[in-house]
């Protein structure tokens, strides 16, 4: 039986909010956005609403 590896969490540093509120005002896609941080969509989409700013081109 193949042994499972268990994802380790990447924690969002200053830099990275920086980028993500940018990246909201420029109203970049997330898939784009997604790459360009090597980030899963998802964990951008938590991130922003956390944060309480919209992601993505058609909000």
């Amino acid at each position: 039986m193949a042994k499972k590896t268990k994802s380790k969490r990447k924690e969002y540093t200053k830099d990275d909010v920086k980028l993500l509120k940018a990246h909201s005002k420029s109203r970049t896609p997330v898939a784009k956005l997604s790459k360009l941080m090597k980030r899963s969509e998802g964990s951008l989409r938590q991130k922003a609403r956390s944060l309480g700013i919209g992601l993505g081109h058609q909000r």
